[in-house]
């Protein structure tokens, strides 16, 4: 089993994330998990983009269902 070091840090919570996988493309990374947290807002159903917790990451959420989380690879 290999691990690939990700910037996605322990912030985001993503060690209790289940089927999460992590794609890089070149100096990009996308992390893909479902969404496990409770949002205190009403989410849009198909697409909801937001900022990241940590400083240049995006967050898009697809059919408030699965999580894509998009930075620079280091």
């Amino acid at each position: 089993m290999t691990t690939m070091n990700s910037t996605f840090g322990s912030r985001f919570g993503l060690e209790y994330a289940p089927t999460s996988f992590l794609v890089r493309f070149g100096k990009r990374e996308v992390l893909v998990c479902r969404d496990f947290r409770k949002r205190f807002y009403a989410v849009n159903p198909i697409i909801e983009c937001d900022t990241g917790v940590q400083p240049g990451h995006l967050e898009v959420l697809l059919f408030s269902r699965w999580l894509l989380i998009f930075s620079k690879a280091h």
